[in-house]
């Protein structure tokens, strides 16, 4: 916990005096065309004397951020005009440069005090609020009339406003907002260019000053000369709140009505499931218990009559323990990190933190995912427990590497600043080999070392038949029908979740995504025990791999809804592009398989145990 003395600390770091120097920073450029970041200073812009990387953590570097500093100095509450940047002369090359990045729609961001830099745009519905997008467009294409030719501009004067906050007893204020608004000027000046000329176009003592872009500066031209203003507003905004703006729900309504729909599903299953149990726990299970001969129970229902061969170990039972296992890993990261997040600790101002967290939750996890996989194996008479944990440890983080390490290839092949550097791609090696297959192994023998988990019932040595079964229970069927209600469960929820991923939008509900997470969970626990209970009835016992993918085929529809997602919302034409969205999806749909299967298979184990406990068997 922060202490009063370190918070205080914090404070006094964040507080700006009159005067006092505020420097901004550039981070990457970024496209919703490309989804490929590239530093800011990797087409032409205005240099600063010595380009200084700031430190990033973990999770900016795998999110493709690049902080570096820039030549854009502003005293805090000192208004000024016309500011000079730099005079960049044109050649091919840097045209070049320029108009691909206006073509691909890229945007600056820049950061100050921590606050990216926002673009306000004020919604049609309503005149007073604003919608924020991230950073501003490095410039625009116009067509020319009369001709199919476009031409390119760019934005090269920005009109900056900082808002503070000041504090009632002392003469210092904090920064609350960040926004800019960008103009493309064809600048003038007077003679031949020095470095001091004056700006016949943007001159603060003529009260020349910039407010459109009625004369814009045209990339093909001979130069671009950068300026910009800035300007100081006083804020009601505490520092406290201020990213309160920035995240400010304007459609939750959509989500209480996402989450009132998956209740729905919900209720829906619960009484399915209620049925059953009171049908099964109550009614069948009183029946069989006062002996009634074998002709009624059989006319009754089929469960009991698989009573020898309903805890019979499956085909590739090692496979089983290993993405049980995996999916407990997975559970355990998603649940301890959104605890996280929903009480805070995961700040939007601490860029990076999220996937910083994820990843280091993931690798300690290993843990029980070691001990889950061994404890199942142990119960299916299994002997060799490390061969088991090996595969625990590397068959799901291997798979998510192959195809991470192809992506990255791709990226760097773009020489775009989002490729993970060497350092950081031994990092994640390091964190897996080194800390991850370990504890998958210290986990394993913990789990192995106990006793096994007994069976409530005999299993026979000879295997029953099972009888032909109604085109309904084909397996195939069910597992597709399986999947449909937990997607259905989350399917608006993911729509935000793709939206600030591939169009760079703020998401920071955690609080409603928890809820949804809690009826995901409900939703696959029950739809797997139903539809368990109608496989059993109808004398299938073949419930241990069944019941891990009726739930987990709710990540094929996953895939079918970020496919929909790319050809409906997106506007990616690049082929590498195309390939970044969906190897990412890819491995997003693996780990919702993972995770929602494991949830349905300890739901069935559960099941199963509880009513074959429940029942007297001769």
């Amino acid at each position: 916990m922060a202490t009063p003395s370190t918070f205080l600390a914090s404070l006094l770091r964040t507080s700006k005096r009159l005067g006092d120097p505020l420097n901004v920073k550039v981070n990457k450029l970024t496209s919703t065309k490309t989804q490929l970041p590239y530093s800011y200073y990797s087409i032409p812009y205005c240099t600063p004397e010595s380009i200084i990387d700031s430190a990033e953590n973990l999770g900016e570097v795998l999110r493709g951020d690049r902080i570096e500093n820039s030549p854009y100095v502003f005293k805090m509450r000192e208004p000024q005009m016309c500011n000079l940047v730099c005079r960049v002369p044109l050649d091919g090359k840097k045209t070049k440069a320029f108009k691909e990045k206006i073509d691909d729609e890229y945007r600056v961001n820049m950061i100050l005090d921590n606050l990216p830099l926002v673009l306000p745009i004020r919604r049609q519905d309503q005149e007073s609020s604003y919608v924020y997008q991230h950073g501003f467009p490095v410039g625009y294409k116009r067509h020319i009339a009369g001709t199919k030719d476009e031409k390119y501009f760019i934005h090269n004067h920005l009109m900056f406003t900082v808002k503070y906050h000041k504090d009632a007893q002392t003469d210092a204020a904090r920064i609350v907002g960040f926004e800019v608004k960008p103009f493309s000027v064809k600048h003038d000046y007077e003679g031949e260019w020095n470095g001091k000329n004056r700006l016949t176009t943007c001159d603060p003592h003529a009260k020349h000053l910039v407010t459109n872009s009625d004369a814009p500066q045209e990339v093909d031209g001979k130069e671009i000369i950068f300026t910009y203003d800035v300007d100081f507003q006083e804020s009601d905004v505490k520092w406290a709140s201020r990213w309160d703006t920035y995240l400010l729900m304007t459609d939750d309504q959509i989500h209480w009505f996402s989450i009132v729909n998956s209740l729905m599903i919900v209720l829906f299953l619960s009484g399915m499931v209620a049925m059953i149990m009171l049908r099964t726990l109550y009614r069948d299970i009183s029946k069989y218990n006062q002996l009634e001969t074998q002709e009624e129970a059989q006319e009754e229902t089929g469960w009991k009559l698989v009573h020898g061969d309903v805890f019979r170990p499956p085909v590739n039972s090692d496979l089983l323990c290993v993405y049980v296992g995996t999916g407990v890993q997975f559970f355990g990261m998603i649940l301890v990190t959104m605890i996280f997040a929903v009480l805070g600790f995961l700040s939007p101002s601490n860029r990076g933190g999220l996937m910083t967290a994820m990843v280091l939750v993931w690798v300690f996890m290993g843990l029980f995912a070691g001990y889950a996989s061994a404890r199942l194996y142990k119960m299916f008479k299994g002997t060799e427990w490390k061969r088991v944990s090996l595969r625990t440890a590397f068959m799901f983080p291997g798979v998510v590497f192959a195809i991470f390490f192809i992506l990255n290839a791709l990226i760097w092949g773009q020489k775009s600043s989002g490729a993970l550097p060497f350092g950081t791609m031994f990092a994640l090696v390091f964190l897996w080999f080194g800390i991850s297959v370990p504890l998958v192994f210290v986990g394993s023998y913990g789990g192995f070392k106990k006793a096994a988990i007994e069976d409530p019932v005999k299993t026979n040595k000879i295997p029953r038949q099972i009888p032909e079964q109604a085109w309904y229970m084909n397996p195939i069927f069910s597992i597709l029908i399986g999947g449909i209600l937990p997607f259905g469960a989350v399917f608006i929820e993911l729509f935000f979740i793709l939206t600030s991923i591939w169009l760079h939008q703020f998401y920071y509900i955690f609080g409603f995504l928890f809820i949804v997470f809690v009826i995901l969970i409900i939703t696959c626990a029950e739809i797997t025990i139903v539809l368990c209970y109608f496989q059993l009835c109808s004398e299938d016992y073949l419930w241990w791999w069944r019941s891990y993918l009726t739930s987990g085929s709710s990540a094929l529809y996953l895939f079918l809804y970020a496919t929909f997602y790319f050809f409906t919302k997106l506007e990616i034409t690049k082929p590498v592009s195309g390939i970044l969205y969906f190897g990412y999806m890819l491995i997003a749909s693996y780990a919702f398989f993972v995770l929602t299967g494991t949830i349905g298979f300890y739901a069935c184990f559960w099941f199963t145990r509880l009513i074959y406990s429940s029942v007297k068997i001769d």
